[in-house]
């Protein structure tokens, strides 16, 4: 067999076009193989493609032949299956977490996990209505960076801004930064938040990481700030409805029965549901009493009736009231 300059990267080449080319459906015969390896340079006969097929399967590669209407060679297992690859697709760009561009660049790279023709059954769109993607693309490194930081137990300084009417950044504490000893990651309702200990205010807060700016990794300088061992990051962020700060406390809501799912998925599997009376049930939790709290409340109409703490009750009594006049202002 004569040997081109490129022969000795024989193997290689054919591994990829297995790879790009071939699935279970689409298999390519031993001169289809031949004709793709002149394509790069590399000069091939049938015999040595049978031995070259032992060798990847020896190295572990899942080399598959078949014989009949469409015989061929073909990789079988892969890394991901179609399905899991298309899951995946769906995940990231249903995600507001990613920018267009980024769900682009990743979309991209999930194909290359898959033949060229399967690539073709991940390039659809899972439509969302009026999803919104995020403006910030340093949120995909600043995520990096945090877990980093929760790796080398490190903390993290970073500026904090909000957006204006013109869709500009406007940094808080007048563009001071933060300095935060990182308790753990938070995903909640489509965002990234860092929690940690924030050392200006002395407490535990959180943070949007897609409105960090200029985020570093510093060395702890107090050894004493590391995350204390009772700390129970799941149960800080089923607290905190959305996320948003408010007065804590412990909430007793009166629920339909119908309502069981609802509770249960907001607040866990081991909330504790007490009957009451033959269509309501009671149950008792600790959260964080805020708008997004209150938002979620009155979406579930007369399904579940907040009954306590009385400061909660009134509170809400009141923002109804505040909603109700201004409804009744627009409509006059």
């Amino acid at each position: 067999m004569a040997r081109g300059a490129n022969q000795k990267q024989k193997l290689l080449h054919l591994n990829r076009i297995l790879e790009e080319r071939t699935d279970e459906d689409h298999p390519m015969t031993t001169p289809e193989l031949i004709r793709a390896l002149e394509e790069t340079g590399i000069s091939a006969e049938r015999k040595s493609i049978y031995d070259d097929m032992e060798t990847l399967r020896q190295f572990g590669v899942d080399i598959q032949s078949r014989k009949g209407k469409q015989p061929g060679w073909f990789i079988g297992v892969r890394p991901f299956e179609l399905a899991e690859l298309k899951l995946l697709v769906d995940a990231v760009q249903a995600s507001r977490f990613f920018t267009k561009r980024k769900s682009a660049q990743l979309i991209g790279k999930l194909e290359g996990l898959a033949s060229v023709h399967q690539a073709k059954a991940l390039q659809r769109q899972v439509f969302v209505d009026r999803r919104v993607k995020t403006m910030n693309e340093s949120i995909y490194y600043n995520v990096d960076k945090l877990h980093n930081a929760l790796a080398a137990g490190k903390s993290v300084t970073f500026k904090y801004f909000e957006y204006n009417v013109k869709k500009e950044k406007v940094f808080r504490r007048e563009g001071r930064r933060y300095a935060v000893r990182p308790y753990g990651l938070v995903w909640d309702n489509e965002n990234y938040y860092l929690v940690g200990f924030d050392r200006a205010n002395q407490e535990v807060r959180h943070y949007r990481v897609d409105k960090m700016a200029e985020l570093m990794v510093v060395c702890l300088t107090d050894p004493g700030e590391g995350r204390p061992e009772h700390f129970d990051m799941a149960d800080y962020a089923g607290r905190h409805f959305g996320m948003f700060r408010g007065r804590e406390g412990q909430i007793r809501l009166r629920c339909e029965k119908r309502m069981v799912g609802v509770i249960l998925d907001r607040f866990g599997q081991d909330t504790i549901l007490i009957p009451d009376g033959e269509d309501h049930f009671t149950v008792t939790v600790k959260a964080v009493v805020s708008p997004q709290f209150y938002g979620w409340l009155f979406s579930l109409a007369d399904g579940v009736e907040l009954t306590a703490p009385t400061w909660a009750v009134e509170e809400y009594r009141e923002k109804l009231g505040q909603a109700y006049s201004q409804a009744s202002q627009i409509s006059g």
